[in-house]
Parts: structure tokens; sequence; C-alpha cells
């Protein structure tokens, strides 16, 4: 490990790993990237965050952060050059990404995976997922980004859970009447550093070199 940086072990594909990526982005705060194989979970990693779950940041000074959201925040405490942590909406983004974590994520989870879940249909699990969106069609019918001219830290905190609620069936979210949604959608899915955070890398092993990430 470079003593200068901090590791971060992440999954490419989950949206959690996808924020906190983004979060290092657009702090411009460079750590060292292990890329994570969810079916064998590196013994470096369960051992400072035993719940075994990704992102896990472990800074220079053996501080373990285990949260998506945390790590996000911390990096954009540490710089924030495009002022995402907006204190005027602080109260009101804190509200939509706990909306967003709790209640969306888990009819997304099911609207994904209706197989696991026969209770409802994967309709109804969509149609339960879609009353978010129709918060969000709200805000984005009055500015291009959730809270306002400029992307937020709501921004990047929601906007992967949509990504993948979109990806379900992408023809069908793309006729569902949320056109703001889709635009916005559309616009992140082209921004330059969630391209750079959707980079692929090798899975990581011991010995392997130091991939840094967010430089």
């Amino acid at each position: 490990m470079n003593n200068k940086l901090g590791v971060l072990y992440s999954f490419r594909r989950c949206p959690y790993a996808m924020r906190a990526r983004l979060g290092l982005l657009f702090a411009g705060v460079s750590v060292d990237l292990r890329e994570v194989v969810l079916k064998n979970k590196p013994p470096q990693m369960l051992a400072i965050s035993p719940k075994g779950t990704v992102p896990v940041l472990q800074l220079a000074d053996g501080t373990v952060i285990e949260e998506s959201r945390d790590i996000m925040l911390w990096a954009l405490n540490q710089n924030d050059p495009q002022c995402l942590l907006d204190n005027t909406v602080g109260a009101q983004a804190k509200a939509l990404i706990d909306q967003n974590d709790t209640e969306f994520k888990y009819w997304l989870d099911r609207y994904k995976y209706a197989d696991r879940y026969p209770d409802m249909s994967q309709e109804a699990y969509r149609q339960k997922g879609e009353q978010f969106l129709r918060t969000l069609e709200a805000l984005l019918t009055q500015h291009p980004y959730l809270f306002g001219e400029r992307i937020g830290v709501a921004d990047i905190a929601i906007m992967p859970f949509v990504r993948q609620f979109a990806h379900v069936d992408r023809a069908l979210f793309y006729r569902l009447p949320y056109v703001h949604v889709q635009r916005w959608l559309r616009h992140w899915l082209e921004h330059p550093l969630f391209l750079q955070a959707m980079t692929k890398y090798t899975p990581w092993s011991e010995g392997d070199d130091v991939v840094v990430f967010g430089s």
C-alpha cells in the first residue's frame, strides 16, 4: 500500500460503490483501488470490515469507512470544488438520499430479482419503485439537477440506483412517463466522471501493483 493513499475496496457494478467512486472523483481525492470479486472477497478487506460489503475505504491513518454515503461525504469534505455539499439544501438532500436508500432500494431489489420475491409481480414491484421516480420527476421538472442548476450530492448518491432500475428493462424504462428523469439519467451516463468511475479493472490480488484511482 502506498502510505500516501487510502485503499478503496470496490466492485464496479455495485451502485453503492459507484456513488463512493463518484464522490472521490468529484473531490479529486486519489485512492489505491482494489476491485473485488464478491464471490471471493479478499481476506484483507474482511479483516478491516467483517460485514463483507463494498465499498470499504481504509484511510492512510488506518481509519476504516464502511458506508458508501460516509465515503462520499468524507471525500467531499476534503475538497469540494464544485460545491456539491450545498448547505442551503443539505437537509432536503439528506432526506431524499434516505428515501432512496430505504424505500426505493427496497422496491428496486424486488423489481430486479422478482423471481426471488413471489409475493407480487415484477410489474407491481416496478410500479412501487415508480413512486420515487415521480418524486425525482417533480424535482427535475424545475431544474436540470435534483436541487438546482448544478450537480449536488443527491445526484451522485441517487443516480446509480436509478440507473440500476432502468437497466432491468431499458426499453420499458424509456417508455415510462418520466421524461425529465430519463433526460437526467442519459446526461449522467455520458458524464466524463461517470465514465471514469465505470472503468473496468482486473480484480485485485495481493502483490499487484497499486492502481491509482481518482487522479
